[in-house]
């Protein structure tokens, strides 16, 4: 079974980790990357990307996680896509605001290689995405 993830995040660094850790503990998944909201949405609606789970950061440039889930909403989708927000914030209100908005999780980024295997495994396993 292909499955493929898609993150939306404007930090090369972050969307390098994220892909290696990937490929670590998912070789199967295909990570896909995507720079902003806008970027990701543009991807989405061209059907050049349909993934089974995205992963989203909140603080981005051109069009930032809000406004993605946002937009998300107004497309319709063959599938129901969980969407995992993946950001350094931790904010109470902020993870309230992302939930009412569609996201599926709200996760605050992990500091270590270890930490982001931690919290990607539990993710795929929560969303039953199999890699």
């Amino acid at each position: 079974m292909h499955t493929t993830c898609l993150i939306i995040d404007d930090d090369q660094d972050d969307r390098e980790i994220f892909l290696a850790v990937l490929e670590t503990i998912a070789p199967a998944c295909q990570g896909i990357t995507a720079v902003n909201g806008q970027d990701a949405l543009d991807k989405l609606i061209s059907k050049a990307v349909d993934p089974d789970i995205i992963f989203l950061d909140l603080n981005m440039p051109l069009m930032d996680g809000c406004q993605f889930l946002s937009a998300f909403k107004q497309v319709d989708f063959q599938k129901a896509i969980p969407i995992i927000v993946l950001t350094t914030s931790s904010d109470k209100t902020t993870r309230a605001r992302t939930l009412e908005l569609g996201a599926t999780q709200f996760v605050t980024k992990p500091d270590t290689f270890l930490d982001w295997e931690r919290v990607l495994k539990e993710q795929l396993q929560d969303q039953q995405i199999i890699c």
